[in-house]
């Protein structure tokens, strides 16, 4: 496969840097570029907005949004960038479709470093309060899955070229 049919989906919790890294990665790629959070029901973004966590079932329609998203752009032949949490292994396999050309890029930040950018993030629906019950539910991507990992909590250049040196080319 080559890194030219590529679907980054860049993942993690809340404040981790999804969006900053999506949005580097698009302007050095070209790609499209989805902000995954967009694509979010009303009815969700009014709960987190309460600070009340999203539940399996709450995430399902989001998620079936994504997957569509991705399969579009699978359907054009075209390369693509998603930022979507994907904090389950089931939430991933939803998105992936078992698709060779997705890959997940799973942003490695430690809990406190994540903690101090929210309390600093402002224009977001998504409260601090929320990353407790982000980080219980976390599944960390195992080796089965198409991953790249990438520390997340250093220069942004740097992680962003560790994900272009890791795509798949072919």
């Amino acid at each position: 496969m080559d890194c030219a049919t590529s679907i980054l989906v860049i993942m993690g919790v809340s404040g981790c840097g999804k969006s900053t890294m999506a949005e580097g990665l698009h302007k050095k790629l070209g790609w499209v570029f989805q902000e995954g959070d967009a694509l979010h029901p009303a009815a969700n973004v009014a709960k987190m907005s309460a600070g009340i966590p999203l539940d399996d079932s709450d995430r399902a329609p989001w998620l079936a949004s994504c997957a569509r998203w991705i399969a579009n752009l699978h359907a054009r032949g075209e390369p693509g960038i998603l930022t979507c949490s994907a904090l389950k292994r089931a939430y991933r396999d939803t998105l992936s479709q078992g698709l060779p050309e997705v890959w997940f890029v799973y942003l490695e930040v430690p809990e406190a470093i994540i903690a101090e950018r929210l309390a600093h993030r402002t224009n977001h629906y998504m409260p601090s309060s929320l990353l407790a019950s982000q980080l219980r539910t976390l599944e960390v991507p195992g080796g089965d899955e198409q991953v790249i990992r990438v520390a997340a909590n250093g220069d942004i250049d740097q992680a962003e070229q560790a994900v272009i040196d890791a795509l798949p080319r072919g």
